[in-house]
């Protein structure tokens, strides 16, 4: 994806922003070309943000996969918001993804009026544009143009539209020299992608409430082990959960470590020895104190929340 023509170095940041799934986690993973960002067909997937690095000859792009935006109902979805408008914030340059087959994840005014706030360009992609049918298209255009921002039509999961999202990008993102190694594909530690390959399992395998319970840990991990080491704790909101994670005889646990190994093994290049326990901790979706614990930020003015929101990870 080589799209600058000019003599200058550009880097910075681009927000993929936009409501629950409209695709933004398979956008990042396909411009990527890792599996870095968790996907399922359950919305809110995303909790925290996801970084990939894109470097090429003359540009090198971070992009964030940021948490859908969405009016935040409990403590979670609080500091869920809170990471999609720190993306926001920080970014150099705004991508808007609408999903073209549902023109209801059009953004709300409250967000409309939040991303015109910021001096950053804004583009948006419309996704799917390979499903779209021509009369939503004709009614998705009306809407899109009332935004006032270019739009392109994408299809993250084929591929279409993805080189000339780049090429539109990279001509607004300030001159830089490179932000990261260039070797690099992402910010974020081994360490998270191990925890967030295990709840995509949890996602996959389990049924109705209780994959939106689930979170994960890293308790212990020694990479200079051979295999590496990778204990994690798959907590759980209520014991009748616990069970059900784990399932008869252990079967359900069992398959989501044989699931979660492979892919953690297929992005490190290394054989991994993946040990998972569960633990409940009572209502931590809905209290400021057990998000803080697991390393969740929260608003200032959040139910119960405190200023200085930083907190050390569980483990």
């Amino acid at each position: 994806m080589e799209a600058n023509t000019d003599d200058a170095y550009r880097s910075g940041y681009v927000a993929l922003a936009g409501r629950p799934n409209v695709g933004k986690s398979t956008l990042l993973n396909a411009l990527i070309g890792e599996h870095l960002s968790i996907v399922s067909a359950k919305a809110q997937t995303t909790r925290e943000r996801v970084s990939g690095i894109l470097t090429a000859r003359s540009y090198q792009i971070l992009f964030i996969d940021a948490p859908g935006l969405i009016e935040p109902r409990y403590a979670l979805q609080e500091a869920m918001r809170l990471a999609a408008n720190n993306a926001i914030a920080e970014a150099d340059v705004i991508v808007v993804m609408i999903d073209g087959t549902r023109p209801e994840t059009m953004p709300d005014d409250e967000t409309l009026d939040s991303l015109r706030a910021r001096s950053a360009p804004t583009l948006v992609a419309i996704n799917k544009s390979d499903l779209i049918e021509s009369r939503t298209q004709a009614r998705l255009s009306e809407a899109v143009d009332r935004l006032g921002w270019p739009a392109l039509l994408i299809s993250a999961t084929a591929g279409e539209g993805l080189d000339a999202l780049v090429e539109r990008i990279v001509p607004l993102l300030p001159e830089s020299p490179p932000l990261f190694p260039e070797e690099g594909t992402a910010t974020q530690p081994l360490r998270f992608f191990a925890e967030e390959f295990v709840r995509e399992s949890c996602m996959d395998l389990l049924r109705d409430e209780v994959p939106y319970s689930v979170m994960c840990r890293v308790d212990e991990f020694r990479e200079e082990r051979d295999p590496v080491f990778i204990g994690i704790i798959i907590y759980v909101e209520r014991e009748s959960q616990k069970g059900i994670v784990i399932g008869r005889g252990g079967s359900a646990i069992k398959k989501i470590g044989q699931t979660s190994r492979r892919k953690i093994e297929e992005l490190i290049g290394r054989r991994v020895y993946l040990e998972l326990r569960v633990k409940v901790l009572a209502g931590w979706r809905r209290r400021p104190a057990r998000l803080r614990q697991l390393g969740f930020q929260l608003p200032a003015n959040a139910r119960g929340a405190n200023k200085g929101n930083n907190r050390p990870r569980v483990g």
